[in-house]
């Protein structure tokens, strides 16, 4: 993909929740908008899929969604590991005690191994914080601003959500190496998949849009 320079996007300063101190931090670049040149495959609004072989267990059987993916790096969340220790009525009672829970269901996940305190929204595209929402396509859109756990509370936010804690991110290069040596698959991403399908399925399904039998996949295996 190559972007003119009259039109590469500059890194710009974010305002995003931290559940852990209950207030506002200033992140600077936290969507990973950087300034674009020519790249080899681009994979925004992607999904990867790990692969048996990976060698790094914290990414064992992980689907992540690929939010940001340019010459300087990539950003990604997992979306089929949900979190044990920290439910959505921690976070919003952080924010506010008199905050009235939603009715509506949204699991907590874990996101990745960066920052693991900071939190992120993905969800459906129809939603646009007051403040900044990232629009990625495929129908989906990220959202790290404290607004959109208030509308969450108040039965306001998106149709569809995955609130994360942390994110997964790679410098120039690293992904595409790690894929280069069989560490990822690449699959197109869906609402359906990303937001519908059960958590503990979403590794398998990821497999099966690719064609791909789960019980047939080997450590060797190249990209799709």
């Amino acid at each position: 993909m190559h972007v003119s320079a009259s039109h590469r996007p500059l890194a710009s300063k974010q305002v995003a929740w931290h559940p852990e101190r209950g207030h506002a931090v200033v992140n600077a670049a936290i969507w990973g908008l950087y300034k674009m040149g020519d790249v080899t495959f681009h994979l925004t609004g992607k999904l990867l899929i790990a692969m048996p072989g990976m060698g790094d267990t914290r990414f064992a059987h992980s689907v992540i969604f690929v939010s940001s993916h340019t010459a300087e790096g990539a950003m990604g969340l997992v979306v089929n590991k949900p979190t044990k220790n920290v439910s959505l009525s921690d976070v919003l009672h952080q924010l506010s005690r008199d905050a009235a829970l939603s009715k509506r269901s949204f699991k907590l996940h874990y996101g990745g191994p960066v920052e693991k305190e900071r939190g992120f929204v993905l969800h459906s595209d129809e939603y646009r914080s007051a403040l900044q929402t990232l629009v990625i396509p495929g129908g989906f859109a990220l959202t790290a601003t404290l607004d959109v756990l208030e509308d969450i509370a108040q039965d306001k936010g998106p149709q569809q959500a995955l609130l994360m804690l942390g994110y997964s991110g790679w410098g120039a290069g690293q992904l595409e190496g790690e894929i280069a040596r069989n560490g990822w698959l690449i699959a197109d991403a869906t609402p359906e998949l990303v937001f519908e399908t059960p958590d503990a399925e979403k590794w398998q399904a990821a497999l099966h849009s690719l064609g791909i039998d789960p019980l047939m996949l080997s450590a060797t295996a190249g990209r799709a």
